[in-house]
């Protein structure tokens, strides 16, 4: 949907890194390693399928490219605290993907940064975090 895997790769975030990021706070459910990443894998293809994940994740691409790193001297360089509209994108995609649960899943996640989700920008970490965090949460809800 919008080709969304295509412009997430076209600012740097690959499939391979999302699922290690989601990996690193997984947390087994009846599943190894192997499995539940196989499983995430199959619930973010699934996600990125969504209109309404693919929207929210677009405008936090597009929302980065103009406000952080178009911006030679970027206001949102350091994800300043009075930024809340990258937490509430985040916050959407998890709940779309997932329902209020992945709201408490997308918090582990953007706490704790893991993987790429420390590299990138103000909206994006944020968006990603969502993705994980609605993907993962829907993962923990369908394997008990």
């Amino acid at each position: 949907m919008f080709e969304i895997e295509e412009r997430l790769h076209g600012v740097g975030v690959e499939m391979n890194a999302i699922l290690d990021a989601g990996m690193e706070l997984y947390v087994s459910h009846g599943l190894s390693q192997e499995a539940g990443r196989m499983a995430l894998e199959k619930n973010i293809r699934r996600a990125l399928t969504d209109p309404n994940v693919s929207a929210l994740l677009l405008s936090a691409i597009l929302l980065e490219e103009e406000l952080y790193t178009k911006r030679k001297n970027s206001e949102i360089a350091d994800d300043p605290v009075f930024l809340l509209a990258d937490e509430i994108i985040g916050m959407a995609i998890a709940e779309v993907i997932a329902g209020t649960y992945a709201r408490f899943e997308f918090t582990r996640y953007d706490q704790k940064k893991p993987g790429i989700l420390s590299t990138l920008g103000p909206f994006m970490d944020d968006a990603v975090a969502g993705l994980i965090a609605g993907c993962t949460s829907k993962l923990y809800s369908d394997s008990q």
